[in-house]
């Protein structure tokens, strides 16, 4: 789920400053109460409002990375993960697991099917 917009929790929050009971404004707005208190917290204490940034480590292929790929899969459907591995470290200077790889193919709709890649909407002959 993404973060609400730093607009909707400005609402939120000059609603309940405006007086509205906590319940009926995280009815109004679609969201928990818990929600419009802990806004109406940050706001007490003087913190932003904005989103803070998701936890997490970021993608070891960025979009540049992965549009290589992805030409590389419809060009070599046959080659293999270490094939792969070793093309994206040569051409874009990433260097990524096997494990991670296999699950960004997967994330981009491809399976292993009979020995190669394959899109898993394609149709075997």
């Amino acid at each position: 789920m993404d973060a609400y917009s730093l607009d909707l929790r400005k609402k939120i929050v000059d609603a309940k400053q405006r007086g509205m009971p906590t319940s009926e404004v995280a009815q109004t707005f679609g969201v928990g109460a818990s929600t419009v208190k802990r806004y109406a917290a940050v706001a007490r204490e003087g913190r932003s409002l904005a989103p803070k940034k998701r936890p997490g480590s970021k993608p070891k292929l960025d979009a540049v990375a992965r549009k290589l790929l992805e030409a590389d899969l419809g060009e070599r459907p046959a080659a293999t993960l270490p094939q792969r591995r070793e093309y994206l470290g040569r051409v874009a200077g990433v260097e990524v697991s096997d494990s991670t790889l296999s699950r960004v193919l997967k994330r981009l709709g491809w399976s292993r099917k009979k020995g190669r890649w394959e899109p898993q909407n394609a149709t075997s002959s």
